[in-house]
């Protein structure tokens, strides 16, 4: 789960991280009073889910209350396209109202797990105010990393390390290490599966503030933080993603292709999309409908995917194993009796009760079309979408 650059600012605070002042507010009026009560030079930012809002004209500089109320009227409703929001683009509703902060230094500070040692790492970086992808491509000797022992958290000794790396020593080396670890406390505190900061800047009075900050968090560990949930804002998300949770389908993800998968397994799910790949085409979404054997969770998916504008055809992948073939059949025939589904439905049915599977869709006698292997199923699906 995303949330906004307000939000993460908010939980990084509570743990230490310092953060320029400011508020987040919903009406250019807003925007002005905060800008009087703060009394010094703002910056005005769109809250979105997305990064390169700078590049997009969502934050705006303004010397003024009257200036900073123009900023936002001028931000506030507008659609901001960036690099990551794709060509759709989002609707602004609101912005982060916050002090100008002269900036000596920008810095990077992150902290993700890392697949390959199965721990936490902080990485730090002088090449703050960029996309810290682009460093690790062209200049990865600049990425500074620590690798954490979760049974023992950060360390001091690895914060001076990663300070001095990044030549925050001297009069910064104790609040970059105590800024460090208040990172990593937030991190690990509250489920994250991202904690960034950048840019982290050094001000002219040798202070370190977190000027932008982003946190993502594990689905799967919601439960034990609804504080963190009630901060989901659904209008950032994709609608059909959205209502695929509503009906029951957690592993649902809108992808840009127009061949919309219904698999059981994940894995399975992965394999069919590199199938169509393979083929030619281009697969609409991850959907892995799971083990349950639920008729009421195969016509759902089809909901989803007949909902869907860009999918121009549908496979369904099943290789039973708790689930049931037949169970999955009996989906297929009543979707079709609850809705008109106007694509071509590609089928490839195996394992338990898959001659149960074969009956029930050959006594329904829908126009589907049939297809024994996963590489067969792929190519006349893609057929089918062209």
């Amino acid at each position: 789960m995303k949330i906004h650059e307000y939000q993460a600012k908010q939980i990084m605070s509570d743990y230490g991280v310092p953060i320029p002042k400011g508020r987040v507010v919903s009406t250019p009026q807003e925007a002005r009073q905060v800008a009087q009560e703060l009394g010094v030079p703002v910056v005005v930012k769109a809250q979105i889910h997305a990064g390169g809002r700078g590049k997009g004209g969502g934050i705006k500089l303004a010397g003024t209350p009257a200036q900073a109320e123009e900023a936002a009227k001028e931000i506030i409703g507008m659609r901001l396209v960036t690099h990551q929001t794709g060509p759709e683009g989002r609707i602004v509703q609101k912005v982060l109202v916050e002090e100008q902060i002269q900036a000596e230094r920008e810095l990077y500070l992150g902290i993700v797990v890392d697949s390959g040692s199965a721990r936490p790492v902080v990485m730090a970086s002088e090449a703050g105010g960029v996309d810290i992808e682009q460093v690790a491509a062209k200049s990865p000797e600049k990425i500074h990393k620590a690798f954490v022992d979760p049974a023992v958290g950060f360390q001091p000794y690895e914060g001076r390390q990663l300070a001095f790396a990044t030549n925050l020593g001297g009069d910064l080396l104790r609040p970059a290490v105590g800024l460090m670890s208040g990172l990593y406390k937030a991190f690990a505190a509250k489920d994250s599966s991202l904690a960034e900061i950048n840019p982290l800047v050094v001000t002219g009075d040798g202070r370190l503030l977190a000027l932008d900050a982003k946190m993502n968090f594990d689905d799967n560990a919601l439960f034990r933080h609804p504080e963190i949930a009630d901060l989901r804002d659904v209008d950032e998300e994709d609608p059909l993603e959205v209502q695929a949770e509503e009906l029951g389908i957690n592993n649902y993800v809108k992808l840009t292709g127009n061949i919309g998968c219904v698999v059981n397994g994940a894995g399975l799910a992965m394999s069919t999309m590199d199938a169509i790949k393979l083929a030619g085409g281009d697969p609409a979404n991850f959907l892995d409908i799971g083990t349950v054997n639920d008729v009421g969770r195969v016509v759902n998916s089809f909901k989803i995917l007949t909902a869907d504008p860009d999918v121009k055809a549908i496979l369904i992948n099943i290789f039973g194993g708790m689930a049931r073939v037949d169970v999955i059949a009996q989906g297929v025939v009543d979707a079709h009796k609850e809705m008109e589904i106007k694509v071509p439905v590609v089928v490839r049915l195996a394992g338990t009760n898959v001659e149960d599977g074969e009956r029930i869709l050959s006594e329904a006698n829908l126009p589907l079309i049939r297809a024994i292997g996963l590489g067969e199923a792929a190519q006349k699906a893609v057929e089918a979408a062209a």
